[in-house]
């Protein structure tokens, strides 16, 4: 380097974490783009991590990060809770796999029944993608329609008909190694329109089900209006469509019994996942007794479900115990008021840095959108554009968002892009230095002409 010269962000990141450039270098060997979930793709290498506890994580190049990860949503209580920590390890020592029903499952089906609002019956699954695609076959055998309806930007796990329109372009409803055939069973909704859900409803009666996030695409990107669920779920009751909400995100976050009952909506079906399991695999679909009865042996039209992991003992410890924490309600307000407390200050900063950015979301979720050229908020939360989907639902430049993580990592904090999700761990003082961490990180992109 010549002297005198500046170091651009990626190359301090690159001299920075050299062990986990080395760890990527292999991976890429065995895994596509060296990275084994989507959401942990970053060029040109990603941070490795070798433990966490509370809101912190530190990686193999001893680096300690702020987590806003919280492991893709599913610890509200914070990494290696202790209570969480000794159910598993004593769990362990009993046991990991039966291959036999066992009483921790039953306990922890009965704390979901007293939590979640909808939950008459429950069915535990392996992930939260197989609890939204048993809740779409349910509803498609009790109704005996082929057809399901979701909103545009609303994401339902990675299985065929709930793929289309999850993320810009949003107009273009093709997936790549989904058939036709499939997509022509799924009906797009735009979000926050009722009247257009009445139309869909009103003109197919093909359609079994309305699923959604009952926060909105993305646990709020586009926030749902106030008013809407009561509609919708008025509407789907009035034309004898099942409702559907996927609380694989908000269920046991929003609140202990998640969207439905903060909202007071009560849905036919509920998916749920990650808090669901105190951090380790598993899901599960909860609701209606008669749709769920058709589970059951002897049922006119049973529905097959085996699963390997269903329920087994050790995400049934660490759910147990997360969600007698949870029952409190304490984990949820820390959450929600950390996660607050930080989109005030950042939108704080962004004024006083006079750059066109803007921090919003609802509960415990903070997103960062650039190019923005509205109001300044005046209360939190706040929803800027009005609710529109096409000024919300967009990706900021690859470039920006890479530098940003890059100088966020660079600066003590891992965050999913130019958003992330808080829990009952994180501080006061982890606000602070987040706040700080992006101030930082908005000198350095300037520096590089990446931001004005």
């Amino acid at each position: 380097m010549v002297k005198g010269q500046r170091k651009m962000i990626e190359q301090l990141y690159c001299e920075s974490f050299p062990r986990s450039r080395q760890l990527h270098e292999r991976a890429r060997k065995i895994f596509p783009d060296g990275v084994t979930h989507d959401n942990r793709y970053l060029q040109p290498f990603p941070p490795y991590v070798v433990r966490a506890t509370g809101s912190r994580k530190w990686d193999v190049d001893g680096h300690e990060l702020i987590d806003y990860f919280v492991g893709h949503g599913a610890l509200l209580l914070g990494h290696s809770h202790p209570q969480v920590v000794e159910a598993v390890q004593q769990q362990m020592a009993k046991g990991t796999h039966y291959g036999a029903c066992h009483e921790l499952e039953i306990e922890w089906g009965a704390r979901v029944q007293q939590l979640i609002p909808s939950a008459e019956m429950v069915r535990f699954t392996a992930s939260g993608t197989e609890a939204t695609l048993m809740a779409l076959r349910l509803c498609r055998m009790f109704t005996g329609k082929r057809k399901i309806a979701k909103f545009l930007g609303h994401f339902h796990g990675w299985h065929d008909q709930v793929m289309p329109a999850i993320e810009p372009p949003l107009d273009d409803p093709t997936v790549p190694g989904v058939p036709p055939s499939v997509i022509e069973n799924t009906v797009l909704l735009p979000p926050n329109d009722i009247a257009a859900v009445e139309r869909a409803l009103e003109a197919d009666k093909d359609i079994a089900c309305l699923i959604l996030e009952p926060t909105g695409g993305h646990f709020g990107r586009v926030p749902l209006r106030p008013g809407f669920l009561q509609d919708l779920r008025a509407v789907t009751a009035r034309h004898g469509v099942l409702l559907v909400f996927d609380e694989v995100i908000t269920g046991f976050r929003v609140s202990p019994g998640g969207a439905q009952a903060h909202y007071g909506v009560t849905p036919d079906l509920t998916t749920l996942a990650k808090i669901l399991c105190g951090g380790l695999p598993g899901g599960a679909v909860a609701g209606r007794r008669d749709l769920i009865e058709q589970l059951q042996f002897g049922a006119k039209k049973k529905m097959r479900h085996p699963g390997t992991f269903n329920a087994n003992p050790l995400s049934a410890a660490a759910g147990i115990t997360t969600l007698d924490l949870v029952s409190t309600g304490e984990p949820n307000r820390q959450a929600n008021e950390a996660a607050a407390a930080l989109r005030r200050q950042l939108n704080a900063l962004f004024e006083r840095e006079g750059i066109n950015w803007v921090a919003y979301g609802e509960f415990s979720r903070w997103w960062i959108l650039t190019d923005y050229n509205g109001p300044r908020p005046d209360a939190d939360p706040f929803i800027p554009y009005d609710y529109d989907l096409h000024r919300l639902e967009v990706q900021p430049p690859a470039p920006l968002v890479r530098a940003f993580r890059q100088a966020m990592l660079l600066n003590g904090v891992d965050s999913t892009g130019m958003s992330g999700m808080t829990c009952a761990a994180h501080t006061p003082d982890d606000i602070a230095q987040t706040v700080a961490a992006v101030k930082e990180t908005i000198r350095m992109m300037r520096a590089e002409g990446l931001v004005q």
